[in-house]
């Protein structure tokens, strides 16, 4: 039986003007294909997802904007969608804990 790993896989990295902009593949067990987060020191500037539940995604975005890193880990972190071990949301997470 092949072993699922939930992590995310880090496509890119980068700073360009104090802004940390970092691109990840998520996870094939989920519905969204990539997330692109852009950071100011701690604080979430912009979260986008590529496919997945539209309505979610842009909400999960819109509330992580102005949050601290940490803080939108501790909320996301652990969360299912549909018995999978993960969800969008915990896949942001564990993104966040990658930069």
């Amino acid at each position: 039986m092949e072993s699922i790993t939930y992590d995310v896989t880090k496509l890119s990295d980068t700073v360009e003007d104090g802004i940390r902009k970092a691109s990840f593949r998520t996870c094939p067990v989920v519905c969204s294909e990539a997330i692109y987060i852009e950071t100011e020191g701690d604080i979430i500037r912009k979260v986008q997802y590529t496919k997945g539940c539209n309505g979610n995604t842009q909400g999960v975005s819109a509330l992580c904007v102005g949050r601290k890193v940490q803080d939108v880990i501790a909320l996301l972190d652990g969360i299912d969608c549909k018995a999978r071990g993960t969800s969008c949301p915990d896949q942001l997470a564990r993104a966040l804990k990658q930069l």
